[in-house]
């Protein structure tokens, strides 16, 4: 019998570097999708902060920092992204392990925007688009999550099955930012 060996979803397709943009890949962790109960969404907010350190995430924001954080996901829906989830959440919400369902890249750089401006039809300037805002929108013809980690950084998460596209297409837009630059 063959040995199979795990990979990650953008497996020799990154880091890519152009102009003033850089796509990484985020080290997979633990992704668990959250949807508290109805009428448990106040209970499962204090449970989680209680465990984790970080409520329920409001509608289009994110809450948490690097290694435990927490998106809205949509309507009645979060994703909680590094830690296992305490057990006792289980009371107010379901739980569900999508760790390798999702591909997660992080696009940063000067030029992070304007990339992601050729792509997503959402405003993601800094001036509207602040740190821990995120959005469930498409980019291109693929349904992501887009959340502002930093300045001049964002967290992308696509389906897994679409990792190869999400990076040609942010590859693609990165090339023609790059050219329109003169980089």
């Amino acid at each position: 019998m063959g040995k199979l060996d795990a990979k990650s979803p953008c497996d020799g397709l990154l880091p890519i570097e152009i102009g003033a943009a850089r796509l990484s890949e985020v080290e997979m962790t633990r992704l668990t999708s959250l949807a508290p109960k109805p009428g448990q969404e106040a209970a499962f907010s204090k449970a989680l902060k209680a465990a984790h350190g970080m409520a329920l995430p409001a509608p289009n924001r994110a809450t948490g920092k690097a290694g435990a954080r927490a998106l809205w996901f949509g309507k009645g829906q979060g994703m909680l992204i590094g830690p296992e989830p305490e057990a006792g959440l289980a009371a107010h919400a379901a739980l569900t392990d999508q760790s390798d369902a999702w591909a997660m890249v992080r696009l940063e750089g000067a030029a992070a925007e304007d990339v992601l401006a050729r792509l997503v039809p959402v405003d993601l300037r800094q001036s509207v688009f602040k740190r821990g805002h995120t959005a469930r929108t498409m980019l291109q013809h693929m349904a992501v999550s887009i959340t502002r980690i930093s300045g001049e950084a964002f967290l992308i998460l696509a389906f897994r099955s679409m990792a190869g596209t999400l990076v040609h297409d942010l590859e693609t837009a990165m090339k023609g930012v790059a050219a329109r630059r003169g980089a």
